[in-house]
């Protein structure tokens, strides 16, 4: 199935419905084929919430001057322009 922009945003609906059923939707600017409406697969693995609650937590001034500096000098010797 092809369809243009213009058909394509007033029936946005359908063609999602028609790409679930496994049918090829593919949408066209001025009857150019440009992209295509495909169904995306189910994730290999489940996000579980609170996974890196175990990691350590930011000091209070890991965004001073001071600290980006440090870093600054870290990474590129100490000479910045």
């Amino acid at each position: 199935m092809q369809c243009n922009m213009l058909e394509a945003k007033n029936q946005l609906s359908k063609l999602v419905q028609a790409a679930l059923a496994g049918d090829d939707v593919v949408i066209a600017n001025k009857g150019v084929p440009v992209v295509r409406l495909v169904r995306i697969g189910k994730q290999d693995f489940a996000r579980k919430p609170g996974a890196w609650s175990g990691l350590p937590k930011a000091k209070a001034d890991w965004d001073s001057p001071t600290t980006n500096a440090a870093i600054s000098d870290a990474l590129t010797g100490g000479k910045l322009p």
